[in-house]
């Protein structure tokens, strides 16, 4: 459901919500690095995120990426939509542009479910809530 760029977008979020509360900004290599990603794919991705408002970024010998009280506690739907689309909860299962529930596709049905259930977990879950295990080393980002 969720494009290599999204999933990198969102571990990228939750290690700057890590390197945040302990008061420290991370730069591009260095997330790349913690989230066994691209540093091109990472670049981009930031870029967008920065842009939207979801994290920030600071230029100079003391910059890099952070993220302030206010952005960890914002629900990860809001890093979904902004790289998947407004319409990433909504969309067939198949990718068919007509599917409905009056022209379903051959997994319709099953596929709404488990994608509304998805769409619950992202709205109900917050930037922090995936961070704290993460730190406590209950979770991890990396294979």
């Amino acid at each position: 459901m969720l494009s290599i760029t999204c999933k990198t977008a969102i571990k990228a979020v939750i290690y700057l919500s890590g390197k945040s509360a302990q008061g420290e900004k991370a730069g591009m290599k260095e997330i790349a690095t913690h989230i066994n990603a691209s540093e091109h794919t990472v670049g981009k991705t930031l870029q967008t995120l920065v842009r939207q408002g979801l994290i920030n970024s600071m230029k100079g010998p003391a910059g890099g990426f952070y993220i302030n009280e206010e952005q960890q506690n914002q629900p990860i739907s809001n890093i979904v939509e902004t790289i998947e689309g407004a319409g990433i909860f909504k969309e067939c299962g198949l990718g068919l542009n007509k599917c409905s529930a009056t022209r379903p596709c051959p997994i319709h049905n099953e596929y709404k479910v488990a994608r509304e259930l998805i769409e619950k977990i992202f709205r109900e879950k917050r930037v922090k809530d995936l961070c704290d295990p993460v730190s406590n080393g209950l979770a991890y980002l990396i294979d």
